[in-house]
């Protein structure tokens, strides 16, 4: 799983919160990218942030759903 942000997103440190916690209950791995070091992430993903990757399909922006995520991470 993957979470595309940036530094100073009040939106992506709310999904990174529902990410560590969904995560850490199923033991599922995830990592973190910035948009602001990666030219194709920002053209592709600036005006979506966050937006989270499973199994690398987009699976959500802006807001995480908790029980969605959950549920697309076979918890």
């Amino acid at each position: 799983m993957t979470l595309i942000g940036k530094p100073g997103c009040h939106l992506c440190d709310d999904a990174e919160a529902v990410i560590e916690r969904v995560c850490g209950e199923l033991g599922a791995s995830w990592e973190k990218k910035d948009i602001t070091q990666d030219a194709e992430l920002h053209r592709e993903y600036w005006e979506q942030i966050p937006v989270i990757l499973v199994d690398g399909a987009q699976h959500d922006f802006w807001r995480v759903d908790p029980a969605r995520l959950r549920k697309a991470l076979g918890g």
